[in-house]
């Protein structure tokens, strides 16, 4: 057995048993990867994966065991080499981070900055996707750290800390009624046209779990991932905005009305993640502890043995 076979039958796994998407990710032939993984299974003695006729069909229960076990010696060859990467390149190479669009725009430039001049021969490579696809980065090896408000923490191969919290904030032209009131409630948000995030970012989830709470029915007239998209709508007249708050706090707006919403909506929190198991590099805890002061390397490395799930805020 040899680790192109491991990896073939990981990324047969994680193209959904498609042979020829298999092949294309892994820039080999379709019959290559069968080969290679039938001569596995009569190695071991098993089927890794039932079949109809040449397809694949699902994973056996003995090729579970064997896919977790793939799993882990892949992760430890990859560590191997993150280790070399760590004594012999001398404070260069490349982090991968993958994020959302607000945290890459809002919040990463300045930490992305100060390690950059801390560790000017590392190279930065920025992921941005929606939180799910943070996460698969992150278990693909694709990235080795992940910032994100929404479902970073569902999943159990990603340890995951809280990184700092974050409130919504209300953006609206400065005539309109609403940004004369005092004492603003959801009743009066969910009066208006309302432009905020799409449903999987940027803690669109407590916005939505808020008005559900109180029953009512907000009428969204826009949906963006892209908080300037927000603004620039909101200026053209098409309802009232909801956006995060690094979207105004470090990019203050002159010709918008802004009200805090945590009495309405709550805290978010902002959260870091890394994948279980995996080696990381001292710039990695760098990059971590200049996302929050309650991030340090003793407290990540901790929690990337399993002593450590949270931390309170």
């Amino acid at each position: 057995m040899n680790l192109h076979q491991f990896r073939f039958v990981q990324e047969a796994a994680r193209r959904n048993l498609n042979l020829t998407e298999t092949a294309k990710a892994l820039h080999t032939s379709q019959p290559g990867v069968s080969k290679a993984i039938i001569e596995l299974e009569e190695e071991l003695g098993i089927e890794i994966f039932a079949r109809h006729g040449k397809r694949l069909k699902r994973i056996t229960e003995p090729g579970q065991h064997v896919l977790h076990s793939i799993e882990a010696i892949l992760r430890e060859v990859s560590n191997l080499r993150k280790i070399g990467d760590q004594y012999s390149a001398q404070d260069s190479g490349t982090l991968s981070i993958a994020t959302t669009h607000t945290q890459a725009r809002y919040v990463l430039p300045m930490p992305v900055a100060k390690l950059r001049e801390k560790y000017p021969k590392v190279n930065i490579s920025l992921h941005q996707g929606a939180p799910d696809q943070v996460a698969k980065m992150l278990l693909d090896d694709t990235a080795e750290i992940g910032i994100a408000t929404e479902s970073l923490s569902a999943y159990e191969d990603l340890v995951t800390l809280p990184c700092y919290e974050w409130q919504h904030v209300l953006v609206l032209p400065m005539d309109h009624p609403l940004a004369r009131k005092e004492h603003l409630s959801l009743e009066d948000i969910a009066s208006e046209p309302i432009i905020t995030y799409h449903p999987s970012f940027t803690g669109r989830s407590r916005i939505d779990h808020a008005f559900t709470a109180k029953k009512l029915h907000p009428r969204i007239a826009l949906e963006a991932i892209d908080s300037d998209v927000i603004k620039t709508y909101v200026r053209l007249g098409l309802g009232i905005g909801i956006v995060a708050e690094m979207a105004v706090k470090d990019d203050p707006v002159q010709d918008l009305a802004v009200r805090p919403l945590a009495d309405l909506l709550g805290l978010n929190v902002a959260r870091v993640a890394f994948k279980r198991g995996a080696y990381l590099r001292h710039f990695v805890y760098h990059f971590a502890e200049l996302l929050s002061d309650r991030l340090t390397a003793p407290l990540i490395a901790k929690a990337m043995t399993g002593h450590v799930n949270d931390y309170e805020l």
